[in-house]
């Protein structure tokens, strides 16, 4: 995709790193050499969103910057505009967009000269277009001008053999994973996708001291998650309920040191005896 000038659409759901994929088919791109440019279109209001887009000429409209502004086309000439969460914008915006695609111009708000504009676009969403398009919620005819080149990107669950590889890319310097947290990320759901990978690690880090980025310093949702994941889904009630109560129970123990401090600290944490947990561990043949 990087070898041509088509229109690339990034489908992929919230976090899992389209703006990245899009940084690196620029990258890649004969337009390397000139901007890249982002916008997400669901965090400017309708009100505005055209004026960043397209630029305005001196006294468009109240409250306009004195000598007009420059627009995100004219700004990623010869480079690559980037246009995320492109599913959000109105269909005012979506025709005016869809002009400039065609005809390769721009004409400022307020401003009646046409400005050539070499652009690549790059859009992104995480919703359905194509349906989107059939309830003439999104314009068909920018659907079919965007959906040139298309690009699916899988969810963090999806490949779970990347987490090593991102997990090397985003920790800092001199920190690592004990080997129970690296497990516990391969079993994840990731709702997040990789965004959520990258706060986590970077909240963990914060916690580690030593370096070492033990069970403990993992979110409580994050550990709330996995047990919800792992829990037994079929079968009776009583069996269920056991298979919840014998992962969480493993979960408590993996904590703490394999002695009899370290048992009371669970028991404690359980709200049951000690005699109680010991009666759990031989019953579940969890030591």
């Amino acid at each position: 995709m990087a070898n041509s000038n088509l229109p690339v659409l990034l489908i992929g759901e919230s976090g899992t790193g389209k703006e990245l994929f899009s940084q690196s088919i620029h990258e890649a791109s004969d337009r390397r050499n000139h901007p890249f440019i982002a916008v997400n279109c669901a965090t400017i209001p309708d009100t505005l969103i055209e004026s960043e887009l397209f630029g305005y000429v001196d006294g468009a409209f109240t409250g306009a910057k004195k000598g007009g502004k420059v627009g995100l086309f004219e700004m990623a000439n010869k480079g690559t505009l980037f246009l995320d969460e492109i599913g959000d914008l109105s269909y005012n915006v979506q025709a005016n967009l869809l002009r400039v695609l065609q005809e390769g111009t721009v004409r400022r708000i307020g401003g009646s000269t046409e400005i050539d504009v070499d652009v690549r676009i790059i859009a992104a969403t995480h919703q359905d277009l194509n349906q989107m398009a059939q309830k003439n919620k999104f314009r068909q005819d920018l659907y079919f001008r965007l959906n040139v080149a298309h690009l699916t990107i899988p969810p963090l669950r999806n490949r779970r053999e990347d987490i090593p590889f991102l997990v090397e890319r985003f920790l800092p310097p001199n920190y690592r994973l004990s080997k129970d947290v690296m497990q516990f990320l391969q079993s994840y759901s990731w709702p997040g996708n990789v965004r959520e990978l990258k706060n986590m690690l970077s909240y963990a880090s914060c916690l580690a001291d030593n370096g070492i980025i033990e069970m403990d310093h993992l979110p409580e949702v994050m550990k709330n998650q996995i047990i919800e994941d792992n829990i037994q889904t079929d079968g009776t009630l009583k069996s269920v309920v056991a298979s919840a109560e014998a992962r969480y129970i493993k979960q408590m123990l993996k904590r703490y040191e394999k002695n009899i401090e370290g048992r009371k600290l669970v028991a404690n944490n359980l709200g049951i005896s000690l005699a109680s947990l010991y009666n759990k561990i031989r019953k579940y043949e969890l030591d």
